[in-house]
């Protein structure tokens, strides 16, 4: 995953870094996929222990596996596999330890440990399913079909399971039988299950270069969800190698319609406007069985099964190791799992010519960021702007960069050069406006801030995140306010839960002298985000301003305490010592105050 790049307090945790990356682990209708049934190491109880980077394996068997259990607990898979196999030195015959050690191995890539381990495991437990799988995987890679299937329809798997049909399907095709590999894939029936079977079915045809079949099958599963990037490719490539380049294009462009400037997409457009040949999208048997793990490590990423997810990503990149979309997906999986170093290697596994080489630098950069390496992830971002000049995604991750790092001029010129050359702008273009409004906004360069979230709004008139910077400006500033108010109650009616949007609508009622109604929506705010210190902060101003002197100094003390904003927290100390001030109205409450006396002597009151 991406850091997660706050923007300015007005929408604090709402912003979140908007590039390509995020459609590359979409498959097909993820909620359906049947697990394997996938086992895992017991995680165990502890306070305050840790694994020491980096770590030394002791002598102490009980050690080791204390040592293992911290390191599964904390995903640490290089740990866990280490401590895991040294424990299992000293007590080989142990079932649940090299169940453990199994998994751990397989987790990590250790693959040729993890199969000895698969085969002693299935001597204890000859039902095991995660060690069938594995075997079964092994034989893939090695051409032994037979034994594959062997593999994969003992355990306990029911006769639906959908990882077996497909993957046993698939040994039918490496075998040279692809008519009962769609006999076996055809057992999927249902609508929920279709676009399964059509999709692989049609992978199966076009590898076997039945080319009729191959359509009818890519056209079935790609009518079913136009917005999945693999159905896309898959028929757009099916499509050229049935002689239709107009409907290839086609299929392309209507993609990139709604998901602009996808790597994988501008590059095979660009190829087959050049005349390059585009081949299959899977070519073999061990492509096709790597194609349904992905989408099962997908799947199970995306639903936060963290150690399926990890499993089915492992075994899909043993088969096909410069598979970059399984390395997107796991090295995103690794940075959402807080193992840092580790994605930072997973990503430089993609290959340098992919079209999905930049995504993996930004996520590097972004990784490094996370670790606290500021320098160093502002170098690689601009090595890569600079190997990539128009590329709208490294450039907006530069941007945000520099932007949480309140260099907000340099901001503003990086978002400028993503913008070039967009006239008119593109619905997409929305986030790039919106985020250099912040960088001009905080900047002090209102008129440009104001211009830029018009625009963003005006490019995606639904969102509130927009709606939010923008009405609470105004408000800010004594500016529109009823058109401010009205933005920010749309924008709490449309994220009622998210507790910033909220505060901003009670800090505005604040800001216009309402202070029982900022009192009634800002302790709301706090029901919704109690940790934050600003909106802390808020309900404590609000409190006195109603007399609730007390409750007002909780308030404080709680912002105080947690870590607020070096300013910020100048100003809460000063407020848990002096109070607040009478202070004179503030701008916007004056300004309504005016607006209201013009318009009562309009009326002649």
């Amino acid at each position: 995953m991406p850091i997660k790049i706050e923007s300015a307090r007005k929408d604090r945790g709402n912003c979140r870094q908007d590039t390509g990356h995020h459609i590359l682990a979409a498959v097909l209708f993820m909620t359906l996929v049947v697990s394997a049934g996938l086992a895992s190491a017991q995680a165990s109880s502890r306070e305050n222990l840790a694994i020491a980077q980096p770590f030394e394996v002791g002598e102490s068997p009980a050690g080791n596996y204390l040592a293992a259990r911290v390191a599964s607990e904390e995903h640490d898979t290089v740990a866990e596999a280490t401590f895991f196999r040294e424990a299992l030195r000293f007590d080989p015959r142990n079932s649940n330890l090299i169940e453990s050690a199994f998994v751990a191995a397989v987790s990590n890539g250790n693959m040729q440990d993890a199969f000895g381990l698969a085969e002693r495991l299935l001597a204890h437990d000859p039902n095991n399913n995660l060690a069938h799988l594995a075997l079964g995987i092994q034989a893939i890679k090695a051409k032994r079909f037979v034994a594959a299937r062997s593999y994969l329809g003992k355990g306990n798997r029911q006769s639906h399971d959908l990882a077996s049909i497909l993957l046993a399907a698939w040994t039918y095709a490496g075998s040279g039988n692809s008519q009962q590999a769609f006999v076996l894939v055809d057992r999927l029936r249902g609508e929920n299950l279709a676009v399964f079977r059509d999709f692989h079915a049609a992978l199966i045809a076009d590898a076997a270069n039945n080319r009729a079949e191959a359509l009818r099958r890519s056209k079935a599963a790609y009518a079913v969800d136009k917005d999945a990037l693999r159905l896309v490719d898959a028929h757009a490539r099916i499509m050229l190698r049935n002689g239709d380049r107009d409907g290839a294009i086609r299929t392309y462009q209507a993609f990139d319609q709604g998901h602009p400037n996808h790597p994988i997409v501008t590059a095979a457009l660009a190829d087959i406007k050049a005349g390059k040949p585009i081949g299959p999208l899977v070519k073999n048997a061990q492509e096709g069985a790597a194609e349904v793990l992905y989408g099962l490590g997908a799947a199970a990423s995306q639903q936060g099964d963290e150690i399926d997810a990890t499993i089915y990503l492992r075994l899909a990149l043993y088969l096909t190791p410069q598979n970059s979309l399984a390395i997107i997906t796991l090295g995103d999986l690794c940075a959402g799992m807080k193992q840092n170093e580790q994605a930072i290697g997973v990503y430089g596994l993609v290959p340098e010519n992919d079209p999905l080489r930049t995504v993996a630098d930004i996520q590097t950069a972004q990784v490094l960021e996370t670790l606290g390496r500021q320098d160093e992830a502002d170098k690689y971002l601009k090595r890569v702007v600079d190997d990539n000049p128009k590329n709208v995604d490294a450039l907006s991750a530069l941007g945000n960069l520099q932007r949480a790092h309140k260099h907000y001029e340099e901001a503003i010129e990086t978002y400028t050069l993503a913008l070039a050359g967009k006239s008119p702008p593109e619905n997409s273009d929305w986030l790039l406006y919106y985020f250099r409004g912040i960088s001009y906004e905080r900047a002090k360069r209102w008129p440009e801030a104001e211009a830029d979230l018009l625009q963003a709004l005006a490019l995606n008139p639904n969102e509130p995140r927009v709606m939010n910077y923008l009405g609470y400006s105004w408000v800010d500033q004594g500016l529109n306010l009823d058109e401010a108010f009205k933005m920010l109650e749309r924008a709490v009616e449309l994220r009622p839960k998210d507790g910033y949007i909220v505060d901003s609508l009670g800090w505005a009622n604040y800001r216009l002298g309402r202070n029982d109604e900022a009192v009634r929506q800002l302790e709301r705010a706090i029901d919704l985000e109690a940790s934050d210190p600003v909106i802390n902060d808020h309900l404590g101003d609000a409190y006195w301003r109603v007399g609730r002197k007390l409750e007002a100094h909780f308030q404080w003390n709680h912002a105080r305490d947690l870590g607020p904003e070096p300013e910020d927290k100048a100003r809460i100390l000063e407020k848990i010592e002096h109070g607040l001030d009478d202070e004179p109205k503030p701008a916007a409450a004056q300004a309504e105050e005016k607006k209201d006396a013009t318009a009562q002597k309009k009326n002649g009151g």
